[in-house]
């Protein structure tokens, strides 16, 4: 046996580790399976396979097929599968045969666009090829550009940066997208919310410019596995693809366990101590130890508490990792990991995509890193190398995590989360239409950039306040290259800028949670170091800052209300009705409190304007006979609501792919619109990204799940594992669980027989 499972073995049979073990699924080993087709692949490419020793796996062939036959690709295989190598071998194919052929290369981050940079100069190399395969990005010398404009047949760059070449297509560009023959797009899971809206309609304006030189490049993606791999594709980009879904890649014994201090309700130890315990265990068994965590501050702490406790000879054996190091740490970093140099790592999500780090024995989450794709990108991380790995998820206190561990069927056999992929947020759409409309003409019907059915609509709008002119026939942007106000992380570009004393940028924060977090008198963390904002200045959008070593943090509070504008759909479920539409939320915060280990210090007025934005939401209606069989007073009434409002919204995340940030909710016993006791669910910024819109497909999962959650809660009254939420605006006040697990009861029972009973007569 090996040490992984020595170290689970050990574990199992030491109390101190066995009370906190919730489940432990063995995920058995995987034979490869290979290709036995004939590749004809050019010499130098057949060549450089046989000399490192590689034989295709069976998904490797079937994208190469695919692409020969002029196929758009979708490659949804699990990670460390040889997703690289599936688009690397048509692209390379390209490029032999055809001289002039060129090929993008889309990479979510610098970091992984430099790290698979090496291994395509590294091919380039090893077949004696002139393809003079380079990066293109904010990093890259301004000196060499033209030259790699010029003579490059290979570019790797990153969505802002091809946000900020395609203004500027005309300006040497020509030959490059004249004979691009492949747009690769690696870890395009990683488009969704604000930044995939954005993306989806830069790649239709990349198309558009491609169709301007006269070249049709194909398109190859790559993704971690997704419920809705044909939907996203074609949202992303506008085109049909072939998915690639069956794995051929070898795969090692691994050991899952799922690990939770909350099993014993009395136990005396804090999570941090727990943490480093179990970090401490993984590491000194000689498992190369990789750790996962929610934030930058958690990453860092840890590291200095797990050194804290070693000899001072062995500090050196561990790291933390996260953005915001410089290039040059994070590639030292990363280097040390591949030579086996670093014993232990505590890294942000930073480390969970493709960036190639070599084999490593064991991974530790701490918490559910909040989407099943991300904990089996993650959990992928361990055994690389062919040999036996453990992972472990260790729970955080909060809901999900709680149910998680409780429910490892939905971490083992749950199908994965919708990623979701909006093109209907005005905002987002008008601003990318003027980028469009700046880079070349606008056809009159604007149907040349396929970006919606309406564009008409946006169009006039656009002309109206004089951001298009019709020209020639079509329209062009008033403003000069739009492209430099437009921000593909945000929907608003009125964002507020944090500065320090010094009038020094430490971030950016939109106007949407600049109010929950930059509001005077907040403590801002930012890479670690706390800053207490002293002032907002709302007609410049500038908060003023300083450095401070405060031990407390902050949380605001705030009061919610919805007026519903438009009703698109609704679906009635015998006397409960399901809705979607259009609403205004107006959101006003009045109090924030000094918070040290989640106990409060201090509570201070805020006096803030009200954040109004209209958005989409999912509302449901509750009949009054319902809901007074299933109450019992005015208190457990609005307190049973207010249980569900939140138990649905703290699942939501494993159904529809988000934060649990980007969406909120209000409960209210009788809505001023519905008349009736309603629970809204809405996307947390301005016109929606599809968040509720998607979750009104999927009523019967998320009450399920939510039901399931408080059910299965050992608390009596509610707790952080079920029905508590940390936005709460009323602190987790008026919260009953024993209506919110009537009501829930009742609204899951009743979902179950209606759409049993639709789905049977569809059948007939």
């Amino acid at each position: 046996m090996g040490r992984a499972f020595e170290l689970l073995n050990n574990m199992q049979h030491n109390k101190s580790f066995s009370d906190y073990i919730e489940h432990v699924r063995e995920i058995p080993e995987k034979d490869p399976e290979y290709s036995e087709e004939e590749l004809n692949l050019p010499e130098c490419i057949q060549n450089y396979l046989d000399n490192k020793g590689i034989k295709p796996y069976t998904h490797q062939y079937e994208t190469l097929k695919h692409a020969r036959n002029g196929k758009n690709v979708l490659i949804t295989t699990s990670t460390a599968s040889g997703k690289s190598l599936c688009f690397n071998l048509p692209v390379f194919e390209k490029l032999v045969n055809n001289s002039s052929a060129t090929a993008l290369y889309i990479y979510p981050t610098k970091a992984l666009s430099n790290d698979q940079l090496t291994t395509l100069k590294s091919m380039e190399s090893e077949m004696g090829l002139e393809i003079h395969p380079d990066k293109y990005d904010g990093d890259t010398n301004k000196a060499i550009r033209p030259e790699i404009k010029r003579k490059s047949r290979l570019i790797a760059t990153n969505p802002y940066m091809l946000h900020r070449i395609l203004p500027h297509h005309d300006h040497g560009w020509a030959r490059f997208f004249r004979n691009l023959k492949y747009v690769i797009i690696d870890e395009a899971h990683m488009y969704r919310g604000v930044f995939g809206s954005h993306v989806s309609f830069l790649i239709r304006r990349l198309r558009r410019i491609c169709k301007f030189y006269k070249s049709n490049p194909q398109f190859i993606m790559s993704t971690a596995t997704l419920a809705n791999p044909e939907e996203f594709s074609k949202k992303l980009t506008g085109l049909d693809f072939e998915i690639v879904e069956n794995d051929g890649s070898q795969k090692s014994k691994k050991y899952f366990i799922l690990y939770n201090l909350m099993k014993q309700e009395n136990s005396e130890e804090s999570w941090n101590k727990a943490a480093v315990r179990l970090f401490n265990a993984n590491m000194l068994s000689e498992l190369q130890t990789l750790a996962f965590t929610r934030t930058r501050r958690m990453a860092e702490l840890l590291s200095v508490y797990v050194k804290a406790e070693l000899d001072p000879m062995l500090q050196n054996k561990v790291s933390a990792y996260r953005s915001g190091y410089s290039t040059k740490n994070r590639i030292e970093i990363e280097n040390r990991l591949k030579r086996g140099e670093l014993w232990g790592t505590f890294s942000t999500n930073a480390l969970e995509v493709g960036i190639d780090i070599g084999s490593l024995d064991s991974v530790i989450m701490y918490g559910y890193p909040g989407t099943l794709m991300s904990l089996w990108q993650q959990a992928g991380r361990a055994g690389r190398a062919g040999s036996d790995s453990i992972v472990t998820l260790f729970a955080n206190a909060d809901a999900l995590d709680q149910y998680l561990v409780k429910h490892p069927e939905m971490i083992f056999e749950k199908t994965p989360e919708n990623a979701v992929i909006d093109l209907n947020n005005p905002y987002i759409l008008e601003k990318q239409l003027l980028c469009a409309a700046y880079e070349l003409y606008l056809t009159p019907d604007g149907n040349d950039l396929e970006f919606c059915t309406d564009i008409k609509k946006h169009i006039s709008n656009l002309e109206e306040k004089g951001l298009l002119d019709k020209q020639n026939g079509g329209y062009l942007s008033t403003v000069k290259n739009p492209a430099l106000n437009v921000n593909i992380n945000f929907i608003s570009s009125n964002n507020f800028k944090v500065k320090d004393e010094n009038g020094k940028l430490i971030e950016e924060i939109d106007m949407w949670r600049v109010f929950s977090e930059a509001h005077p008198g907040a403590i801002l963390i930012n890479q670690s170091v706390k800053y207490l904002i002293e002032s907002m200045d709302y007609k410049n959008r500038i908060c003023k800052a300083r450095k401070v070593k405060y031990d407390y943090h902050t949380d605001a509070y705030a009061l919610t209300d919805i007026k519903i504008e438009k009703e698109i759909d609704s679906r009635n479920y015998g006397e409960f009705t399901f809705h979607f539409g259009e609403v205004l939320v107006i959101t006003e915060y009045f109090e924030f409190a000094e918070k040290k280990y989640g106990n409060i210090l201090n509570r201070k007025p805020l006096v803030l304007p009200p954040l109004k934005f209209k958005t989409t939401a999912m509302w449901i209606t509750f009949p009054p006979r319902f809901m007074k069989a299933v109450t019992e007073g005015d208190k457990s009434d609005i307190g049973g609501l207010h249980g569900a409002e939140h138990a649905m919204i703290n699942i939501f995340p494993l159904h529809v792919m988000c934060d649990r940030s980007d969406i909120g909710g209000v409960s209210v016993l009788k809505h001023q619109d519905t008349k009736r006791s309603t629970i809204f669910i809405y996307d947390g910024m301005e016109g929606g990204i599809g968040l509720s819109e998607k979750a009104f497909t999927l009523p019967k999962k998320i009450v399920k799940t939510a039901y399931e959650l408080v059910r299965d809660c050992n608390c009596e009254t509610g707790c952080p594992a079920c029905i508590y939420s940390p936005k709460c605006g009323n602190s987790n006040q008026e919260l009953d669980k024993v209506s919110t697990l009537r009501i829930l009861e009742g609204l899951n029972k009743k979902l179950e027989f209606e759409l049993d009973w639709w789905l049977d007569e569809k059948e007939k």
